[in-house]
């Protein structure tokens, strides 16, 4: 499978730090970073030219940031959804679905904060990227 239109090249990537995941790893977290830059910005770098600097490091903070959220939700499945474990008196607790549903509503906040802090004034085709009709 090909992924076209990125705004990080895995070449980027590793070019600003990232070594953490493979190829096809990246491209599959690169394309999620992407739709989430897309949907804030209403698709307003479509033509995928010409990507401005501050999208591409917005584009690395948000990789990052994905695969810091799997490896978390991933470690909470393999462990079986334990929080903790004692051994002196043998207590085992549980990451409840409200603690979930936590990690999930902080990730969503982080990937927004992301956006807004490399994206808030960038100009691209005469047009704020995340103008949405107020200012």
């Amino acid at each position: 499978m090909t992924f076209e239109g990125q705004y990080l090249t895995y070449a980027e990537y590793q070019a600003l730090g990232g070594s953490a995941i493979g190829n096809m790893p990246f491209n599959l977290l690169e394309f999620e970073a992407r739709r989430l830059i897309d949907i804030k910005t209403f698709n307003r770098l479509v033509d995928g030219e010409n990507i401005p600097q501050e999208v591409k490091l917005c584009d690395y903070q948000l990789i990052n940031s994905i695969k810091s959220y799997y490896d978390t939700i991933n470690g909470i499945n393999n462990e079986g959804n334990k929080a903790s474990e004692s051994t002196d008196g043998y207590s085992v607790s549980y990451i409840t679905k409200t603690q979930v549903k936590d990690i999930i509503e902080t990730n969503k906040e982080e990937y927004n904060n992301i956006i807004d802090k490399y994206l808030m004034f960038v100009i691209y085709n005469n047009e704020h990227l995340l103008y949405r009709g107020l200012w």
